[in-house]
């Protein structure tokens, strides 16, 4: 929705070009409508790409965020909303239907490349996700700003102390219903693109706010920003699978539920996805 509303502007200023400009009495509107459109839109993007650097030059990184940001958030919704069409993908989506529509929930999925939150904060921009991140995207030009505003916490995997602050922060944010968590439970983005097993430290969250378990998978984002920038389409498949209760996993070793999930997500993705080393 907002990224139409944001096609109709350009829209607006070239027919209001061709007015003043009087083009429409004669054969010059062929050629006036469609030269205002396309500039209108370089402009109108390039006022969003400065307004996002703004925004993003504001950020503190070490002031801790607190509450999520309703300006950043909408920022970010839109990025989202306007990245898939304008990289061409071409979504398929099942199962939506089943995302918790009251309460908070932690949301895993596989992890094939850094489209997947793209991809998981749009279709669950309701939801109001934020992210168990590597510390790494922090650096990441924009984005790691952009992902601090709307609370995502970054996984010291090296140090366990500092690890364990993150889990806790985590679960802090889901039981005062600041936000709803997506994790990558592989850890990394694999370089065979195929799912792997879990660290399964990040199920203690659910464990511990006891809110319902949302499994996703994704696939082929591996492939859309090569193919994005040949102008090439590319089918990109999100699934919920299924949504596991918290009587469902009551009882469960962190283990136990992480392989639950895994296995769910194996038999979607199909024996071609999943790491042979892990059988």
């Amino acid at each position: 929705m907002l990224l139409k509303v944001l096609f109709m502007v350009p829209g607006i200023v070239a027919l209001l070009t061709a007015f003043f400009t009087g083009s429409f009495h004669t054969l010059a509107f062929l050629w006036v409508l469609p030269v205002s459109y396309l500039a209108a839109l370089i402009l109108l993007a390039a006022a969003v790409f400065l307004t996002a650097w703004l925004m993003a030059q504001a950020v503190d990184l070490s002031k801790p965020q607190e509450e999520d940001s309703k300006p950043y958030r909408f920022l970010i919704d839109l990025i989202a909303e306007a990245a898939i069409p304008l990289l061409s993908v071409k979504m398929h989506v099942q199962g939506l239907e089943k995302t918790p529509k009251e309460g908070r929930f932690m949301l895993v999925c596989n992890h094939l490349n850094e489209m997947d939150p793209v991809v998981l904060l749009h279709y669950f921009r309701k939801s109001q996700l934020t992210f168990i991140s590597k510390q790494e995207n922090q650096n990441m030009f924009m984005v790691g700003k952009l992902m601090h505003k709307i609370q995502c916490q970054l996984l010291n995997r090296e140090n366990d102390r500092e690890a364990l602050k993150t889990i806790l922060k985590c679960v802090q944010i889901i039981q005062q219903g600041k936000a709803s968590l997506a994790v990558f439970p592989e850890g990394y983005i694999k370089p065979d693109r195929k799912l792997h097993h879990f660290r399964s430290g990040v199920f203690k969250i659910a464990q511990k706010t006891k809110v319902p378990v949302v499994v996703c998978t994704l696939r082929n984002t591996q492939h859309v920003f090569h193919n994005g920038l040949r102008l090439k389409p590319t089918d990109v498949h999100l699934h919920l699978l299924d949504v596991i209760t918290p009587e469902q996993y009551q009882g469960m070793s962190t283990v136990e539920l992480g392989n639950m999930v895994y296995e769910m997500m194996a038999r979607d993705l199909g024996p071609e996805n999943v790491s042979q080393e892990e059988e």
